[in-house]
């Protein structure tokens, strides 16, 4: 089975500058003027330009897409090699840093938000990962 991750963004050129220049992705296909395949990582992230105010959903009009910060709980990891220069990179390209990098038994992780107010987290395994947690 494949998986797709959609993100809803209010400006899709900004948006493919972004996780092009910060995740390394690279576009696939421009599917009209509404969407964006990205290409490079475990599953393609498909941006899909929303406009702000829109309902989210065809049923309930409530709520509506905002492009500040939200909490949503679905959010994206990114697993990272080095993870100071990641978030320094991301940050370079307009992500916000909402908790700095910090040790755990199993790696290093760091939050931040996406200029679209999606919160997605840096991830640097050491050791065995999270088989550090396992028993």
């Amino acid at each position: 089975m494949d998986f797709l991750v959609n993100l809803d963004v209010d400006d899709l050129e900004r948006a493919v500058a972004f996780y092009s220049a910060v995740f390394d992705l690279r576009v696939g296909r421009r599917l009209g003027d509404f969407a964006v395949e990205l290409l490079g990582g475990p599953a393609p992230i498909y941006l899909l330009r929303k406009e702000a105010g829109t309902p989210a959903s065809p049923t309930d009009d409530t709520p509506r897409r905002s492009y500040e910060r939200h909490w949503t709980p679905l959010h994206l990891d990114f697993v990272v090699d080095d993870i100071e220069p990641a978030v320094a990179r991301a940050i370079d390209h307009g992500a916000r840093l909402e908790q700095p990098a910090q040790s755990h038994a199993w790696g290093r992780l760091a939050l931040l938000a996406d200029p679209f107010g999606h919160g997605f987290c840096l991830i640097e395994f050491l050791g065995r990962g999270y088989d550090e947690l396992a028993r």
